[in-house]
């Protein structure tokens, strides 16, 4: 009987080359390559050794430059703050200044013999640059003590004003501080002491009172100067020095460029030659690689390549499918055979196979449900390792970060300690909490995005431990609370630039809630009740003013509440802490609410003691000026009726002296005619008459009697003129008259002090101009101008000629033009021509009425007006509108 095989028995093996056998020969064959490779390198790799390692020193003496660079900005930009703060920055400058020091002493060991005289220049800047921040650092510190004396002397400054007697100085002096201080708050130190200036130029008769102002000025002055001083080297030191040292670095940086630049061309080269020695020997190599790679395929890729196929067959359900090769005594063989145990195996998985796929399906309903919430939630979720690893990142915190995707968000982000938080030392604390309570609830902390914005989030997370109770990771989500912050920094500097601006208005202001007690209060009203601003928030006006025995009610402010709306301004008096008693003039006014119900009350009250003081000084002055008001009436219309008088007198010797000479002709003529006619007589009683004598005594009586008549008409028509005008001027009442004739009449009795003064006057009339007015003020006024013209507009006896023109305008009115071509009005005369008793000539008897009194005639009683026109050496030019018919209330008048 034969003995049969077993199912499941294996068939005898067959010897062959083990897989290691022949993977170590075809290791040997590739390591004799690469030892070929490697010698015939050698040379060029240490060239490209050399050759690298001088790049690297000159990317780190690049390196160096920026670090010089950077040190530098540092170094300018705490220089600039120790300019502009230097209570917070002086440290910083010191640190700055230390450690670009530092760097240069170890550039200089690093650098080139050329280089290291760039590095000695650099730091014979920063000796210059630290002499210029000692230089500033005294000046402040002058500026400081300046500043700190400057209280006492504005103390000193406001109780020499307080005790000033001369109000108006006390006043401007007052105004000039407010520019000052205003100057001050708005760091504007040449404004400052520009008014320090104008106020040290006042004059000051009081002592007293001018040294305080000279104190004051004085010390406002110096503190300006320190600032422009420190300004001027912080332009001219700092800035020249920052320039120069900056220059240095980039010539450094250019040297270092141009040395890099030939050792890169060579580094080319060399790696050129070592290319074509890596192609040749390369080459070998492969073919050396290739007959090794088909020896091995042969040998075993190719037996494993059909068992793979039969595994594949066994995976895709053919249980039923030989392993080959399993009677080969190598590795290959083992491998069919376990090949062969897994087939008999996978029958009996593959019940459990289909419990697990069941499973397997749970499991991702769970996870997809956690993916949902995860992906979905608009806070930002994160898993960190305590080392500050960002393990897994959900879109909101992806988005937050200023990334795409949450991937990105891992892949960007290293160490979250250096890379996200802006203050690592939060992230230390972060991990003191977790260490100690295992969670972190609403933690506050600022981060740095992708983009370089800084977020404020706050973060609620837990620790994860494992079983030996270690922390391996941080599970929590964070919300931005940027915005929020934003506000709640911009209600706080709303407050401090609110408490900033009141506290500079010199008037109590506060603002009280519904229990009437204190909200707000500027620092001027504090310092009524003697407490600071602080102090007195929260408590009442009865509790503060208690402390020092005064009273006052918030009876106004219960009416505010009861009413609703505002009082409207009040006088009020109460003592401050100094025990003055203090007059205000206040208004309460309430804020409401977004329903309209009071919130808060209001209080402005301004300091009026001084106002009082003034009033009353005021009224004191006011019945004082009208006294002499009156008594300046009364004494200006004396003198305007002196001036009417005296040229009323002036025209009558000139109509006595035009008179004189026709009346003189015809007495000489009569009396000649007298001795004739005695003569003749004579003869005629001797007998003696002849007819010669007869004819001649005839023609001589003739000749007489003509220039009688003549002269004596002559003296007639003055006298009747003369006679016409003193009617008008003495008759006030209305009439109707012709002007053109009024005009004539007033005309020829000033014709008689012409060939005096050299003048020569034309007149122009239309004629049949009926007025229905008042001839004598009319009169009056041509009077006045002729007589104004001949004593002001031809000074020394110049000769000259006066014009006037009469003539219609329009249908109501007539127009006067009275002129001349003397010597002119300045600006200054002609603005003030009109002004009572202004003249340019009262040392030589002037009053200053003239004009005055032909501006008072026309604009009231004829009820027109008159315009001026002149220029220096262009003579003088009065035009007169004045209505046909005078109005009856100027008549009144």
């Amino acid at each position: 009987m034969t003995a049969e095989t077993p199912p499941n028995s294996l068939p005898p093996r067959s010897f062959s080359l083990s897989i290691g056998q022949l993977t170590f020969g075809s290791f040997m064959l590739v390591l004799a390559v690469i030892i070929i490779t490697s010698t015939a390198s050698v040379i060029a790799i240490r060239h490209i050794d050399s050759t690298f390692a001088e790049l690297q020193r000159l990317q780190s003496v690049g390196d160096l430059a920026e670090d010089i660079d950077r040190r530098m900005n540092e170094l300018r930009l705490a220089a600039r703050d120790f300019v502009t703060d230097p209570g917070n920055q002086s440290l910083q400058v010191g640190d700055a200044a230390s450690a670009l020091g530092e760097v240069l002493k170890k550039t200089r060991l690093e650098l080139a013999p050329e280089q290291q005289d760039m590095i000695d220049g650099v730091t014979e800047r920063l000796a210059t640059y630290r002499s210029g921040i000692e230089r500033i650092s005294a000046l402040i510190n002058r500026r400081a003590e300046m500043i700190v004396a400057l209280p006492p002397l504005r103390e000193k400054f406001d109780a020499a004003i307080a005790e000033a007697s001369d109000t108006q100085t006390a006043l401007s002096l007052s105004q000039t501080q407010s520019r000052i201080a205003s100057a001050l708050l708005a760091h504007n130190p040449s404004a400052a002491e520009q008014a320090a200036q104008s106020m040290r130029a006042m004059t000051i008769q009081d002592p007293k009172l001018r040294a305080a102002v000279n104190a004051y000025a004085e010390a406002i002055i110096g503190i300006s100067i320190r600032e422009r001083q420190i300004s001027d080297i912080d332009k001219e030191v700092l800035g020249a020095e920052g320039r120069l040292i900056q220059r240095v670095t980039e010539l450094l940086r250019d040297v270092s460029e141009r040395r890099g630049r030939i050792l890169s061309r060579d580094f080319a080269r060399t790696l050129a030659e070592a290319k074509w020695q890596s192609i040749v020997l390369g080459t070998a190599g492969v073919l050396i690689g290739l007959f090794a790679s088909l020896l091995v395929v042969r040998r075993t890729v190719r037996p494993l390549a059909a068992i793979a196929s039969s595994i594949r067959a066994v995976a895709g359900g053919e249980k039923s499918a030989s392993i080959p090769a399993t009677d080969v005594d190598n590795e290959i063989g083992d491998i069919a055979r376990a090949a062969e145990v897994f087939r008999q195996t996978l029958v009996d998985a593959d019940t459990a196979r289909e419990a697990a796929v069941r499973a397997l399906a749970e499991q991702r309903l769970a996870e997809e449900s956690y993916r949902k919430l995860f992906e979905s939630s608009v806070d930002g979720i994160y898993v960190t390792t305590p080392g500050g690893a960002l393990l897994n990142a959900n879109p909101a915190l992806a988005r937050m970060m200023g990334y795409a995707t949450p991937q990105d968000l891992i892949n960007g982000i290293g160490d979250i300690a250096e890379g996200v938080y802006v203050h690592p030392e939060a992230r230390t604390e972060y991990g003191r909490l977790m260490q100690r309570d295992g969670m972190v609830r609403e933690y506050e902390y600022q981060v740095r995005t992708r983009t370089g914005s800084v977020l404020w989030l706050s973060d609620s997370a837990s620790a994860v431990h494992n079983e030996a109770g270690i922390i391996v990771r941080y599970e929590g989500t964070v919300r931005d609370i940027t915005d929020q912050k934003r506000a709640e920094d911009a209600i706080a500097e709303g407050r401090r630039l609110l408490q900033m601006v009141i506290d500079t208005v010199p008037a109590v202001i506060n603002v009280k809630d519904k229990q009437l007690r204190y909200v707000l209060m500027n620092r001027y009203m504090a310092g009524i009740f003697g407490v600071e601003p602080g102090d007195a928030i929260g408590r009442t006006t009865a509790e503060l003013m208690s402390r020092y025995g005064a009273e006052k009610t918030d009876e106004h402010d219960k009416r505010v509440l009861a009413a609703g709306k505002e009082l409207g301004f009040y006088e009020e008096e109460y003592k401050d802490a100094s025990g003055h008693m203090r007059q205000w003039l206040v208004n309460k006014l309430p804020i409401l609410d977004a329903a309209g119900e009071i919130e808060t009350i209001v209080t402005v009250a301004l300091d009026i003691a001084e106002r009082k003081r003034v009033e009353s000084e005021m009224r004191k002055a006011k019945d004082a000026a009208e006294g002499a008001l009156r008594n300046l009436r009364e004494t200006q219309n004396s003198l305007i009726e002196a001036e009417k008088l005296a040229a009323l007198g002036r025209l009558v010797a000139g109509v006595a002296h035009e008179v004189n000479n026709p009346v003189g002709i015809s007495l000489t003529v009569a009396s000649a005619l007298e001795r004739k006619t005695s003569n003749f007589a004579a003869e005629v009683a001797r007998g003696e008459l002849r007819r010669s004598s007869l004819n001649d005594f005839l023609g001589t009586s003739r000749d007489a009697s003509s220039q009688l008549v003549a002269n004596l008409n002559r003296a007639a028509e003055l006298i009747q003129s003369f006679k016409q005008v003193a009617a008008d001027r003495n008759y006030s009442d209305q009439r109707s008259f012709d002007l053109g004739d009024l005009t004539e009449q007033v005309v020829m009795s000033l014709r008689p002090g012409l060939r005096k003064h050299n003048l020569t006057l034309n007149v122009e009339c239309q004629p049949n101009l009926i007025m229905n007015s008042y001839p004598g003020p009319y009169g009056q006024v041509l009077t006045n101008l002729f007589l104004n013209s001949v004593a002001h507009a031809f000074p020394d006896g110049k000769p000259g000629t006066v014009d006037i023109q009469v003539r219609e305008s329009g249908k109501d009115n007539v127009e006067i033009i009275f002129s001349d071509n003397g010597c002119g009005m300045s600006l200054d005369v002609r603005r003030r021509a009109f002004d009572p008793f202004f003249t340019t000539r009262r040392d030589q008897g002037g009053t200053g009425l003239g004009l005055h009194i032909v501006y008072s005639i026309v604009t009231t009683r004829l009820g027109g007006r008159l315009d001026l026109d002149s220029e220096p050496g262009g003579g003088t030019r009065i035009q007169i509108i004045l209505p046909r018919t005078a109005p009856l209330e100027q008549a009144a008048e």
